[in-house]
């Protein structure tokens, strides 16, 4: 029996505290991975074993990203920062995507996946996007709140299995420019952009919707998780290095 692949979830810091919400640990046991939190870490050799250690790297979601990453001034309307976490999802991000182990990105994570890449984020939807729908939803986090259009023939729509979903929506930034070698796989009715993954790697996904908390009533985002699991899964039994 093959072994189970091995998932670095990045964790949320807060005030002296790290922590990992149940969801996503949930999501990646039932979808057949296990699911290791990271810590925040700043000794590169650290960085360099968990890299060899893990199978897929999950970026989970969780406060604003530095403009510094992406080469922008701070603009009104940036929330909170965790220049800590920024740092240490930075260097996983490089290594694992050197590596060409697969990441799926969750919001937060999305937008971090892109800016580390290259590419831009709007700090504030409301500021910067005229116009735009509601996505910090004031319902429970299971809720649908809007429709997503996923490309045809994409990466995504391989492993949501659906070209048309509703997502739940807690976000005030976004990704504004993908990075090079990235193409944009979902968009909102607005135009704020759902999903990005990259085409010069085998798994490398981002969505900018909360498909943990979903998973235990959507289909979509369950085959999210089997999906990325499963190339995780396929990389591990490959011996690929």
């Amino acid at each position: 029996m093959m072994k189970k692949p091995i998932i670095a979830v990045t964790s949320t810091y807060d005030n002296g505290h790290t922590f990992l919400h149940k969801d996503y640990s949930e999501a990646v046991l039932s979808a057949g991975g296990i699911p290791l939190a990271v810590p925040h870490m700043v000794a590169p050799e650290l960085l360099d074993r968990l890299c060899e250690a893990a199978d897929g790297l999950l970026l989970s979601g969780g406060e604003d990203i530095d403009p510094n990453l992406y080469r922008e001034e701070p603009l009104p309307g940036l929330g909170t920062l965790t220049p800590e976490r920024d740092h240490t999802e930075k260097l996983l991000t490089e290594r694992f995507l050197a590596a060409d182990k697969p990441v799926f990105a969750i919001c937060r994570g999305m937008q971090l996946l892109n800016a580390v890449a290259g590419g831009t984020l709007f700090q504030d939807i409301e500021r910067q996007c005229p116009g735009a729908l509601q996505h910090r939803q004031l319902a429970p986090r299971h809720h649908l709140s809007h429709r997503v259009e996923i490309a045809e023939g994409s990466l995504l729509a391989q492993a949501a299995g659906f070209t048309q979903i509703r997502v739940n929506s807690f976000h005030h930034q976004a990704v504004k420019l993908p990075a090079p070698g990235f193409r944009v796989s979902a968009e909102a009715a607005d135009g704020i952009l759902e999903g990005i993954e990259s085409q010069s790697h085998r798994y490398v996904l981002g969505v900018q919707w909360h498909p943990e908390n979903l998973a235990a009533s959507d289909q979509a985002a369950r085959n999210l998780f089997a999906a990325f699991i499963a190339a995780c899964r396929n990389r591990k039994g490959s011996g690929a290095e």
